[in-house]
């Protein structure tokens, strides 16, 4: 027989304390004096008491200490992209101030990712970027819960935090164009079919905002110089990595020599270095690691304070965004 849950009430009367003063120790501490916090303590761990149950307390208390994070990318991109692995330390910091659970929800374009939003037993949410019609977006909104997305697309109830990338990208490929003749973008993904390709002058109204906005910037920049976006050759990459980067720059290199790289992140960017070697002029997004130690120039901005942000809103801590600041880090 499988032996009784030590309760809360049997460590209270174990300790000499109340029940409410066993509660508090567990939930808010800084509420119980030191010396009957260890009696407590003590008590529990004669009793084998583990805390307070769980899903006991979110159903008395309506809260249940979790926020859910939406990727829309199969679960192992956020531990394998660097980007989404910064934003998520970001978010994980809020978590540990907060002592609150941190839950990931991957929506890949499948009709059960609506349901797995509406089953989330979280208290808020933070949405990494998505495509303009994700129907998580209004499954999230629909939920009344707090939530912010980073990057876009903007919703009803649900928070934006991102820079202005299409000024960053504005001004980091008018940097660029000063003395190249020849360019070429590399892009991250269109849209959720993940097409990878080189294409000329491509339409910049396409469903993924990020690369929609920062697309935009650069052809500002082409037609600022006096060029035509029609003859600027854009290499796009199925997905955010490096190796990714290497292979799409590779393959134009079929069709198209290009004396500099305008590359929407730092593992792109040094992709590209892989491709047409260290002496190549590149300039990357983040201005991450990779980017110093390549010396190649890059978009500053930071996805960590964006996660910290994003969980601030979810967990009911804020309820405003300050503009998200950039700048270039010129090399």
């Amino acid at each position: 027989m499988k032996p009784s849950r030590v309760t809360m009430r049997q460590v209270a009367a174990e300790a000499g304390v109340a029940v409410m003063t066993v509660s508090y120790t567990y939930t808010r501490p800084k509420r119980v004096a030191p010396t009957t916090r260890a009696r407590v303590l003590e008590a529990a761990e004669r009793l084998g008491y583990r805390g307070p149950d769980p899903v006991a307390r979110s159903l008395r208390s309506g809260s249940t200490g979790n926020l859910g994070v939406v990727l829309g990318e199969h679960l192992t991109y956020a531990f394998e992209d660097p980007q989404a692995a910064r934003f998520l330390a970001g978010v994980s910091r809020v978590c540990v101030q907060h002592r609150l659970g941190l839950v990931l929800i991957p929506s890949t374009g499948e009709p059960d990712d609506v349901d797995r939003v509406h089953e989330a037993a979280v208290d808020g949410f933070v949405l990494w970027t998505t495509v303009d019609d994700d129907p998580v977006l209004d499954a999230v909104a629909a939920t009344g819960r707090p939530a912010a997305i980073q990057g876009g697309p903007a919703r009803p109830g649900v928070q934006l935090v991102a820079a202005d990338d299409r000024s960053a990208a504005r001004a980091i490929a008018a940097q660029m164009l000063s003395d190249a003749q020849a360019p070429l973008v590399l892009s991250h993904p269109l849209d959720r079919d993940r097409r990878a390709g080189l294409l000329w002058g491509p339409p910049t109204d396409v469903p993924f905002p990020v690369t929609r906005t920062r697309l935009a910037g650069y052809r500002d920049a082409v037609e600022d110089a006096g060029r035509r976006w029609a003859d600027v050759p854009v290499a796009v990459v199925a997905r955010h990595s490096r190796d990714c980067g290497r292979e799409a720059v590779a393959s134009a290199l079929e069709d198209f020599h290009p004396d500099a790289v305008l590359a929407m992140s730092d593992q792109l960017a040094a992709g590209a270095l892989d491709a047409l070697g260290p002496s190549a002029r590149v300039s990357g997004w983040d201005d991450s690691e990779v980017a110093s130690a390549l010396g190649f120039s890059s978009v500053r901005q930071s996805l960590f304070d964006q996660g910290t942000t994003c969980a601030r809103i979810a967990a009911g801590l804020a309820t405003t965004v300050d503009p998200v600041p950039w700048t270039l880090a010129v090399r």
